[in-house]
């Protein structure tokens, strides 16, 4: 009898395959493709122009790609969980606008602000969001409804989403800072961000393995966690706060990346079945391997320009969520 555990493992071993493929991938495309034998040698010694590409500009964006995909597919994974929502997702939510929002008057109001002061800001309008669209979703007990958590988290959206673009007009550093966070690039990413957000994304990993058994005793109902031992309260909390830092530090890096959230989840559940501690750990993986895919689709698509990644994971993240509104069975987690 075969075990169960050995699908798992295989699923796991393609996994990590294809990322390692994609890191090659990301490391050998670009709007200068190099050959495979050239980037081993950059790896090695300086040999110049290839040597800078692929050591100062290709490894710290790859590095980031994977950083952000796992923190969007892992909030993603949070937020589902704590919901019963199949279509929670930081950008769908809102999340993403709020944190976008706050960067934007952030830059306003403090010229020359770096990442690091940013990322706060992004934080702020992260955190602020997520409680304002969660009560929102919960007003009369409605909360359970796929719909209701998404009409508000598009409704907060669009309305962050609209000043973000008003202050933009009357701002031209506003404007200049906000572009590549609205269409969520990887494009000049270096180490020093990298460094700033990594620290952030980490805290959020660890938040997310202390709620995980308790999203699992909280999915049976309040009164059976509360038997359990596990407090409802304090998972929910425990998930805002890794939604807000995941999210928020991953906006201040790159920008809006739309459906990412949405999708990984999904797939990390028919790999792994119900159980949320599988989830959350298959959603990171799988959210590093569709951050860096998309941007390494982005790279090839238009060479020598590129399409941000955050615009791949939109064409993909559309039909998907067609296709889960029109299920009859999209409620059910």
């Amino acid at each position: 009898m075969t075990s169960p555990v050995a699908p798992r493992l295989r699923g796991l071993g393609w996994a990590l395959l294809a990322l390692g493929l994609l890191l090659v991938a990301s490391l050998v495309f670009g709007s200068r493709p190099l050959p495979l034998s050239e980037v081993v040698e950059a790896l090695i010694r300086d040999n110049g122009d290839p040597h800078t590409i692929v050591v100062e500009q290709r490894i710290p964006r790859t590095v980031l790609g994977v950083v952000v995909g796992a923190a969007l597919g892992l909030s993603g994974a949070l937020m589902q969980g704590m919901t019963r929502n199949p279509l929670a997702d930081p950008g769908l939510l809102g999340v993403g606008a709020g944190a976008s929002f706050a960067i934007v008057l952030g830059a306003i109001l403090w010229p020359g602000a770096g990442a690091t002061t940013l990322v706060w800001f992004s934080f702020a309008g992260a955190a602020l969001v997520t409680v304002v669209v969660y009560l929102i979703g919960n007003a009369g007990g409605r909360g359970r409804s796929p719909v209701t958590l998404v009409l508000a988290g598009m409704a907060v959206g669009s309305v962050l989403a609209g000043l973000s673009s008003l202050l933009v007009l009357f701002n031209r550093r506003a404007f200049l800072a906000s572009r590549s966070w609205q269409a969520g690039s990887l494009e000049g990413a270096d180490w020093d961000v990298v460094r700033q957000v990594a620290p952030f994304v980490l805290a959020g990993v660890l938040v997310a393995a202390f709620a995980a058994r308790g999203l699992n005793a909280v999915a049976l109902g309040d009164d059976v966690a509360a038997a359990l031992g596990v407090h409802p309260w304090l998972v929910r909390a425990l998930v805002i706060v890794g939604v807000t830092v995941l999210c928020g530090a991953a906006t201040a890096a790159v920008g809006m990346v739309w459906f990412l959230g949405m999708m990984v989840p999904h797939i990390a559940r028919w790999i792994t079945g119900p159980d949320q501690r599988r989830i959350l750990a298959w959603s990171a993986l799988l959210g590093a391997l569709l951050m860096v895919a998309a941007d390494v689709v982005g790279r090839v698509v238009v060479i020598p320009d590129e399409i941000p990644a955050g615009v791949v994971t939109a064409l993909i993240g559309g039909p998907v969520l067609i296709g889960l509104v029109r299920r009859r069975t999209a409620s059910a987690l």
